[in-house]
């Protein structure tokens, strides 16, 4: 496989992930779904989710190596200030600095952390196997 499509292939679930942020947030206030008293906790946990998968999906394209799970919850915080600016943007919506410090940092912490966890039980199932 050459260099340039295994980078891609690694890569690729962040390139997806940003991709689909991105998309969330250009949609302008009125196209988005009012979830009724539970419409605050929906759309933060959407942030949440979302950058969790995205500090992940970093992490994965450096190669899960333990030195680069900081470098990746960076790029991720550094995503969100970029994707608030772009929001700041679109009608009805705006920037908030507490999305990025509080829900996308905790999400992007969060899905390192799980991710971190479901990768060291994956080599402790192979190390049993080889037993």
């Amino acid at each position: 496989m050459s260099t340039v499509s295994r980078v891609l292939r690694r890569w690729s679930p962040a390139l997806v992930m940003m991709a689909v942020i991105f998309w969330f947030s250009s949609q302008p206030s009125s196209a988005l779904p009012y979830f009724d008293w539970a419409d605050k906790v929906i759309k933060k946990s959407g942030h949440v989710l979302g950058y969790a998968l995205l500090a992940a999906s970093y992490w994965y394209g450096f190669e899960r190596r333990t030195e680069r799970r900081l470098f990746s919850w960076l790029f991720a915080i550094c995503y969100a200030v970029t994707d608030e600016f772009h929001q700041s943007f679109v009608p009805g919506r705006s920037a908030s600095i507490w999305d990025v410090l509080i829900f996308d940092a905790l999400g992007a912490a969060m899905g390192l952390w799980i991710f971190g966890k479901v990768e060291k039980m994956s080599q402790m199932l192979s190390n049993m196997r080889q037993v």
